[in-house]
């Protein structure tokens, strides 16, 4: 009698499973089915939608665009440079390299310098905040000044679609600039050294690509809040710089004096001690940035933190697989990605709520 009350507990705790999964599973379907529904109701999967026509016509006023243009000229003057000085080293780095299976040239065209000019990867961390900053601080404000937004939202279209249009456009020029760089950065090594590229080295150099288009996303959903919230370009503009300055100056100095405050400096490892000290300093992101990129560009860093003895010497000096990078940078990667959908977010909230007046 109990093995077979037993089994008929557990043939009723499986027919529930099973129900459960049949539930879930149809639950999960009719969202699906409604979300293309609604899809296909708004042309999303067309392009010839009305949101794709606006992201065409986003793209053709952000190329011709003043500030993109001399922000594209700085990019790419930039990129020459670091090239130029990092080719001009490639002997003199493969002349010392310990093992070179384990020199990967192309990521090192990305991280040489000779101390005249800095590298390309912390060219692009300094320049990329102005790219989203330029291509944003006037996205909203720009055009109801002209009295073209009135306009465009008296139109049989939705609402958010102006402010998707304006994201698309602006990722996908980001987008295309990257990775033309990346790629005339392995053609122009390939032309000269004749060396093959790796898998290891193409996958570490597209996911710095993918960081980069995130960093640079964050800055232009940042400014699009601005742009949004002030009527006025030039207020938007110097808000938005104000945050960037604030990030990339002021918040090290507030922070040197919480340290100092907390972690006494006859106290060498009371910074270690207290890791949440540690994880104020990397909350800015542009200290995320650096840490991702660096992590993945230079595969010998094996911690972004203080080591012990202990770790030290059981680690093997060898180049960390993409992998193990990529596992170590997660917490940066993805706090850069809430960062942009959370300014994403807030700037829609704001442009949805947004009384448009002639």
């Amino acid at each position: 009698m109990t093995s077979l009350g037993f089994n008929k507990r557990n043939m009723a705790s499986r027919i529930s499973i099973k129900n459960i999964l049949k539930t879930q599973t149809k639950f999960f379907s009719n969202i699906m089915e409604t979300s293309y529904i609604d899809f296909k109701t708004r042309g999303l999967l067309s392009w010839a939608s009305p949101i794709w026509v606006m992201v065409k016509k986003e793209m053709a006023d952000q190329i011709r665009s003043w500030q993109f243009l001399v922000l594209l000229i700085l990019i790419t003057l930039t990129f020459l440079g670091s090239m130029y000085i990092a080719l001009g080293k490639l002997n003199i780095l493969a002349s010392s390299a310990e093992d070179a299976d384990d020199f990967m040239l192309y990521l090192r065209l990305l991280t040489t310098t000779d101390g005249s000019l800095p590298s390309f990867h912390v060219f692009i961390s300094f320049l990329s905040p102005l790219l989203g900053i330029s291509l944003g601080f006037n996205a909203i404000n720009s055009e109801q000044q002209n009295g073209t937004l009135i306009r465009i939202v008296a139109q049989p279209i939705y609402r958010d679609n102006l402010l998707l249009s304006k994201f698309i456009s602006v990722t996908f020029l980001v987008s295309v600039l990257f990775t033309s760089l990346a790629l005339l950065m392995v053609g122009g090594g390939l032309l000269i050294t004749g060396v093959p590229i790796e898998s290891e080295e193409l996958l570490r150099i597209l996911f710095y690509i993918l960081i980069c288009i995130f960093y640079v996303g964050f800055w232009f959903s940042l400014s699009m809040i601005f742009s949004i919230r002030f009527p006025q370009a030039s207020t938007a503009a110097i808000a938005s710089i104000g945050v960037w300055l604030f990030f990339t100056i002021f918040y090290g100095i507030i922070m040197n004096v919480v340290v100092s405050v907390f972690a006494p400096k006859s106290n060498l490892f009371a910074l270690g001690q207290t890791p949440w000290l540690m994880d104020l300093f990397r909350m800015a992101p542009g200290q995320l940035y650096t840490d991702a990129t660096t992590t993945l560009l230079m595969p010998k860093v094996r911690s972004l933190g203080p080591m012990s003895m202990e770790q030290m010497a059981g680690a093997i000096p060898n180049p960390l697989p993409v992998w193990d990078s990529l596992m170590i940078v997660w917490p940066q990667v993805s706090g850069l990605i809430a960062l942009t959908i959370t300014c994403f977010a807030l700037a829609y909230y704001l442009f949805m709520r947004k009384e448009i007046k002639t």
